[in-house]
Parts: C-alpha cells; structure tokens; sequence
C-alpha cells in the first residue's frame, strides 16, 4: 500500500521511521511519501520536504513565516491530491496536520489516521470537533488519553509509549551496555565521580531560560558530583557554552543523552519528552522550566490549563511523582533544594523510584511501532481501503 505521512519535528522523525518500519515488516509492498526527516529517509521512500522547513514555534515566529506556512500546507494537499494513497498518516504536530486532515476528509476518500494525538486535553480541547470529524482514528502513545477520548464519545487505541521502545533499544546496543568507567573515558569525563545530568531542552530559548540557572543550583554538589550537560546536535555546544557561568567546571556531552542517564544518580530536566526517558531509564530529577512572568504564569495555570501537571512523568502517573518547578517556584533556592531531596540519602529519592516502578507497569511493555502498525492495517483492511 500507499502510506503518505507528515511530521513536523525531530520527535515526529524518530517515531514516525520506527513506525515505517513495522509497516515493511508487515507489508512488503509498502511505498511512503512523506514530510520529514532524515530517520524517514533513511527507512526509504520519497521526502517531499524536511521538517525543518516546517517547524516555526511560538507566536512571532509563526506570525512573521505565516505565507511560507500557508504554502507549504497547500504544496502539501496538493501533492496528496496527486498521489492518492491509501492512508494517510499524521504524526503529533496538530496545527499543520489538522488542517491536512480537514482538506483530505472533505476531498477525498483517503482514510485519515493519526499516531501521537494532539495533546487538547492540556490546552484548545476544542479541537476534538475537528479530530471526531476529520479523523478515522487515532493511535495514541498515552494510556490516560484512552478515558479522556472516551469522555468525548471518540474510541482510540492506545499502542505503548515508544520511549520505552527507544530505551529498550538503547540498552541492548554496545553503548547502553558499557560501563560508566568506559562512557566516561569516551566523552572526556572523570570515571570516579557520580554525575548530576542538567537536561536544558531541545530548543534555544529553553537553554537560554533554564540552563544557567540550573547550573548556579547544582553547583554546590560538585564536591561529589560532576555536572554534565546533555547537548543536542541541532544546537551546538559553542550555543551551551554562553550560558554557563564562568568558573564553572560543568561538562558537556554532545549527542549522547541516554549514555548519559544511563549512568546519571540524578537529573534537571526541562519539561517535555525528556521528563519520560529520565524515568524509564531510573534516575531521579527535578523537572525545571522557567516562564516569563511567573505570577502570571501561576494565574493561568490555575484557572486556563486543563490539567494539574506538565510533566508526562505526572500526567501518566495521575499524581506528583516528580517536583515541578514552573512557575513563582523555578528559582535556584527551590532547585538547589529539590535537587538535594533526590539524592542518595535525600528524603524523596527511595518514594520516587518506587514511583517509576508503577510508572512503568502503566506505560507497558515495548512494541509500540508493532502495536500501532497491526492496528493500522487492521483498520484499513476492516476499511476495504482499495489498492492503488
């Protein structure tokens, strides 16, 4: 069959490839076309368009490439309109490829369906309209979103969180079976010193609001512990090194984040993806995220957001397994002393390992991409999708 599918992140790459894969295992036939990234690629077919070309974040960004935006969704229908596949396949990314959805459903015959559903349950819930009608179904990689739908009379099926799949992965290959005296002695570390992991975020304005403030509340435990920033390729550590603070003596290690926790004893980490893959992999953390105007922040909070947590740690759990410091909390203070609660010793660290034991019996075992390609293909084949 046919797949056409659109991502519009580095996430949506990776969990989009791992999926295309399950599909050629269970579809030798399989021809994809796709808004994507090098990961897709490299699984074969045609990229259309990479999703750096796609990803604008935040009001001025989007605002100031707002024709480039709107072309490129037009390219877009315009090139699923001429290839016709059997499926079409959205990846997360909810502002670009709900408008896909809309166009697709109402032109075309085309079964829509989606992996890694829009998170409306924290914010603009009322896009399930658009989702109950636009959307032949929906795969999702969060067991609490099942009930939420279902709140919503809209069934979904919920395949496993792929981030147990990638750490699963991680830890059978030679570098997640290394020893902590092997990973140092590659990336430039002390062998003979536990490490703290400050995980700042995948984006530039995360790093520049959290990273040295994160440094600065750490910084007293470099007695015993080295400090280690866990830094992203599309990012480059000269970007890490102008908010770290002089006479620090924290370390950075480029493209090797789950290496990193792997052998970490404790973690800051900024809200996102990156709050999960530290609990699978065990390690306690704080999760930081500084916002402008934190009372404001606080109100909003309060009042607007749907939800009690933001980290998916929490929301999964359905209780605070980790501290969140967001908003009028995200001070060094604050940081220094949750930070100390975490490790050895520290008061909160055995209730949140016992946490992420819970933790991991509700996300399930691996197989996400498996799970969600069967389920796939066992939709469109209850469909009578004709072949192309």
């Amino acid at each position: 069959m046919k797949y056409y599918i659109i991502v519009g992140e580095a996430s949506g790459d990776l969990h989009a490839s791992n999926l295309m894969q399950a599909l050629k295992a269970r579809d030798p036939e399989a021809d994809f076309r796709f808004y994507g990234g090098d990961l897709m690629r490299d699984v074969g077919g045609t990229l259309v368009k990479h999703y750096k070309e796609l990803a604008y974040m935040g009001f001025i960004p989007v605002l100031t490439h707002l024709g480039t935006i709107l072309r490129n969704m037009q390219q877009c229908k315009n090139d699923i309109q001429a290839w016709q596949p059997d499926a079409l396949i959205l990846v997360d990314y909810p502002g670009f490829n709900l408008s896909i959805a809309k166009y697709v459903k109402s032109h075309t015959d085309i079964p829509v369906l989606y992996y890694i559903s829009p998170k409306i349950w924290a914010w603009k819930e009322y896009r399930i309209k658009a989702i109950k009608r636009d959307v032949d179904r929906l795969f999702s990689i969060l067991p609490f979103e099942v009930e939420y739908f279902k709140g919503h009379a809209y069934d979904i099926d919920y395949v496993g969180n792929p981030c147990v799949d990638a750490v699963a992965k991680f830890k059978r290959s030679d570098e997640g079976k290394a020893d902590f005296k092997t990973f140092a002695q590659t990336n430039g570390l002390d062998p003979d010193r536990p490490v703290i992991a400050i995980l700042a975020g995948s984006r530039k304005q995360e790093v520049k609001d959290n990273l040295r403030m994160m440094i600065e509340a750490s910084s007293d435990f470099e007695g015993d512990y080295q400090l280690v920033i866990a830094g992203m390729k599309n990012l480059g550590e000269d970007y890490y090194r102008k908010y770290i603070p002089k006479g620090s003596k924290v370390s950075i290690v480029m493209n090797h984040t789950y290496g990193l926790l792997n052998h970490a004893t404790a973690a800051l980490v900024t809200s996102g993806t990156a709050t999960l893959e530290t609990a699978i992999f065990g390690v306690p953390q704080v999760v930081c995220y500084y916002m402008p105007v934190p009372r404001l922040v606080s109100f909003l909070r309060k009042h607007l957001l749907k939800v009690k947590y933001i980290s998916l740690v929490n929301l999964i759990s359905n209780k605070e397994v980790v501290e969140e410091l967001v908003d009028v909390r995200m001070n060094v203070e604050e940081i220094r002393r949750q930070l100390s609660a975490i490790l050895p010793n520290g008061e909160r660290r055995g209730q949140m390992l016992s946490d992420y034991a819970r933790l991991m019996d509700i996300l399930g075992e691996e197989g996400a991409s498996s799970r969600a390609a069967e389920c796939m293909l066992k939709f469109l084949a209850q469909a009578h999708t004709p072949l192309k």
